[in-house]
């Protein structure tokens, strides 16, 4: 078994768990509800927001297959990013990123306690919930930190078990879709695809997290673009045959639906489909919480590696389980604390800016460390020159042009907020130094 000797990580993850992890974390709680935004906003040519967001989210993840096969260290896009342009904008990304993964494994782990109280009374109890949230956050915790092997490991097995709830749904659906519903009579307007595609964008962003353990995957020149492909593929695959069936089974009733995936499988098999997709949603959301867990603490661990925050522990590897031990304990006991304390409803999601600024970076990366750093063979490079990268970043600029002024001011205080903590931290360092 290989050991990077960089970081002293062991390079285990394959094409397979790779690409699972990347699925995992694309597929959360969203596809659950989606269909019926997407209908009720377009009706049977919803298809069509589908196809557009596939192709976005594909020119970016170009940008990010091309960055992890020159960086394969791991933190994803904060190493990418940090290489690119430095130790500032690294900060900045890095802590962007964590904030609003905390925030969101926050509100999706209350999703799942209010998905278990609607099957099982006991979890209303405030006592039970916070005991529950203690037991998912450290039980997962405590499965990275025996090995990358064991958290891709239950990352598989989860894939599969959200997956086949979804694939049982579109091949017993299929034959009862009703043509008539799924007919599209006039093609949607620029400005109504627009705006249902940067609705459904969002559902499509995550698969950056899977990159974060980079330095952990086998032959990453290679693996790692192949397992981008394959990832964002099989997403857009399941998710336009799920529109697909809920609009041809369901119609115009669609857009009415609280659970439109649950209701889609009660109208094809009974009570039991209900509660296969509604179990669906609940295995869906304790496999995101389970890739964050495996996936985040990454990026803590590379910002003490590279001492862009000043706690050095987070960048310590268990002498024999070879993890990040410290890091993984430490995101899971503050992801613990936020979930504890707040709620689905009141869990304020940090603004997505955040997130889209750092897909710029990524894009704007790609363009800056093909000046900077040398091509080595085998390394994945997007064809057409700079095409892809410079209309990446033009997308990205769309989407960021059409945040409320509340998302605009929420995103630049949250950034002065980290400008300051960074100068702070380096000039204290450099007193460090001095003396």
């Amino acid at each position: 078994m290989k050991i990077n000797k960089q970081e002293n990580l062991l390079r285990t993850i394959g094409v397979f768990g790779l690409s699972s992890n990347i699925i995992n974390v694309i597929i959360g709680s969203g596809i659950f509800v989606l269909p019926a935004i997407v209908a009720s906003a377009m009706g049977a040519s919803g298809v069509f927001a589908y196809l557009v967001c596939g192709i976005l989210i594909a020119l970016i993840m170009l940008c990010f297959a091309e960055a992890g096969s020159k960086i394969t260290t791991t933190g994803g896009l904060y190493t990418y990013i940090e290489t690119a342009f430095g130790n500032y904008a690294g900060f900045l990304s890095g802590n962007l990123y964590l904030a609003a993964v905390l925030l969101a494994d926050a509100a999706v782990s209350n999703a799942l306690v209010n998905i278990l109280a609607a099957a099982f009374p006991v979890f209303e109890s405030e006592v039970v919930r916070v005991l529950f949230l203690f037991v998912v956050f450290f039980g997962l915790a405590f499965i990275n930190i025996l090995g990358v092997k064991q958290g891709v490991g239950l990352i598989k097995f989860l894939v599969i078990a959200k997956i086949l709830p979804l694939l049982l749904l579109i091949v017993l659906g299929l034959p009862k879709v009703s043509m008539a519903n799924i007919s599209i009579e006039t093609l949607p307007g620029f400005e109504q695809l627009g705006a249902t595609s940067l609705i459904l964008f969002f559902a499509f962003i995550g698969g950056e997290t899977g990159l974060n353990v980079s330095g952990e995957v086998k032959k990453p020149n290679k693996n790692i673009p192949k397992s981008i492909f394959i990832g964002i593929t099989a997403v857009l695959i399941i998710y336009i045959l799920i529109q697909l069936v809920a609009q041809g089974v369901l119609g115009d009733a669609l857009a009415d639906q609280k659970a439109p995936l649950a209701e889609t499988a009660k109208a094809i098999f009974g009570n039991t489909g209900f509660i296969i997709l509604t179990a669906g949603a609940a295995v869906s959301m304790f496999g995101y919480l389970s890739g964050a867990i495996l996936n985040m603490p990454r990026i803590l661990y590379a910002l003490s590696r590279d001492r862009v925050i000043p706690v050095k522990a987070f960048g310590s590897v268990h002498s024999k389980f070879k993890t990040p031990h410290l890091a993984i304990l430490t995101y899971a006991a503050v992801g613990f604390i936020i979930a504890a304390l707040g709620s689905f409803e009141t869990l304020a999601v940090i603004a997505t800016g955040g997130i889209l600024l750092q897909y710029l970076g990524v894009s704007l990366a790609v363009i800056k460390l093909r000046f900077t750093k040398k091509s080595k063979p085998g390394e994945f490079k997007i064809p057409g020159g700079f095409t892809v990268p410079i209309l990446s970043s033009g997308i990205i600029i769309f989407f960021l042009s059409k945040m409320t002024a509340a998302e605009a001011i929420g995103t630049l205080v949250v950034t002065a907020l980290l400008t300051v903590v960074y100068f702070i931290n380096k000039k204290v360092n450099k007193h460090k130094r001095d003396d």
